[in-house]
């Protein structure tokens, strides 16, 4: 149990964007324990009414995800004034610029422990030199303003262990966000949604991608292949799920390359809907911490195509829950996607392993974790 006093608890990010998608399951948690919860991050993409209407108190600070950005020294200020001006009982930090200035001012103004949630390292196995000198520095610098680290892949584990956190002493494994299995039980959903909107039929193949439009998520990747399977095969339909900064450039792409059957859907809040009636889902990103969307189509019972990157793998057993590609390798994903596409068996089976395997990554069981950390802080503090 929480302490019964009101404890006071600061959630920090770069922008309400992942704070609305990721955590407002967890900011209820500690509500339904008594807490008071607050936010601190920019509005600039949006979502922080979303934050605001669970009856969070929200702040506007002007975080900019390079840590280069001037900008950052105006989120730095404002937050240092926060700070200065409440005391928090607990603070959780979350996206890498956030997080590290997060820490930091936590420290120095002499505020309660500081939790981060390392939501895949910037630097892993494969990643350019620079991301080593600037992100594995700045983590090893805030490490010692660091209270609790949880990471939720095996790589960003181990990496953790070698600067030093320890596990279940102030190192923490958990399976990501969590998915709210109970969204993909299909009689909730009629069937034909949005294969009606698209004008497909029920024998149509549907691909789909859930990702934000930006140069991680490598839709290039994926547009490229998708060139060569149009060409095959008539009946199969690409659905691109999210917003971001290339959107234009993507759209524009599949319009001048004359790329048939790409459909655009933009930011949606009916994923369930789309996955249930999707056959296949495709994830080509060149990094991820645990990524939701594979979570989500697990928790669908679809198989997925990704790239063999830190965080898809620790969802995909290639060959067993769908399948794992190169990272830049368009035949191969050409070749997964079609073995899918022309296997309706296949794609069942890797469903229902999919859907198996997932159990384990529930936002119940995820909730019962993040629920004993927070727990575990707070009582140190009414000790």
């Amino acid at each position: 149990m929480l302490s019964p006093k009101s404890n006071r608890i600061l959630f920090v990010a770069s922008v309400y964007t992942h704070l609305a998608a990721f955590h407002i399951p967890f900011m209820r948690l500690l509500q339904d324990k008594g807490c008071e919860v607050h936010a601190a991050a920019s509005s600039s993409e949006g979502r922080k009414e979303e934050v605001e209407a669970i009856g969070v108190k929200c702040w506007e600070i002007p975080f900019a995800r390079s840590p280069f950005n001037i900008r950052n020294w105006e989120a730095c200020r404002r937050l240092k004034a926060i700070l200065q001006s409440h005391h928090f009982d607990l603070i959780h930090v979350h996206t890498p610029v956030a997080a590290f200035l997060g820490r930091y001012l936590a420290k120095v103004t002499g505020q309660g422990p500081v939790l981060y949630t390392a939501h895949g390292f910037h630097f892993y196995k494969g990643a350019p030199l620079r991301n080593w000198l600037i992100y594995y520095n700045a983590e090893r610098l805030a490490a010692r303003w660091t209270d609790g680290l949880i990471v939720m892949n095996g790589e960003d584990f181990e990496n953790a262990r070698r600067m030093g956190f320890e596990p279940d002493k102030n190192l923490f494994y958990v399976h990501g966000v969590g998915v709210d299995l109970s969204r993909y039980a299909r009689p909730s959903f009629p069937g034909g949604y949005i294969r009606a909107k698209l004008g497909l039929s029920s024998s149509d193949v549907v691909v789909t991608c859930i990702a934000e439009m930006n140069p991680n998520k490598n839709h290039i990747l994926l547009l490229r292949a998708w060139k060569k399977l149009a060409e095959r095969y008539a009946d199969c339909h690409l659905l691109l799920v999210g917003t971001g900064e290339l959107m234009a450039y993507l759209q524009e792409k599949v319009e001048k390359e004359h790329i048939p059957r790409v459909y655009f859907l933009g930011y949606r809040r009916d994923v369930p809907r789309i996955l249930l009636e999707s056959d296949i889902v495709t994830l080509t990103s060149k990094r991820e911490g645990l990524p939701k969307s594979i979570m989500e189509a697990m928790a669908a019972g679809r198989p997925v195509v990704a790239t063999d990157v830190r965080g898809s793998r620790d969802l995909v057993e290639d060959g067993c829950t769908g399948l794992l590609v190169e990272l830049g390798d368009v035949p191969g994903l050409v070749a997964a996607l079609e073995k899918l596409i022309t296997n309706p068996e296949l794609r069942a089976a890797m469903g229902v392993a999919g859907r198996k395997k997932i159990q384990d990554y529930s936002l119940e069981k995820v909730l019962s974790q993040m629920a004993a950390i927070y727990e575990r802080y707070l009582e140190e503090i009414a000790g």
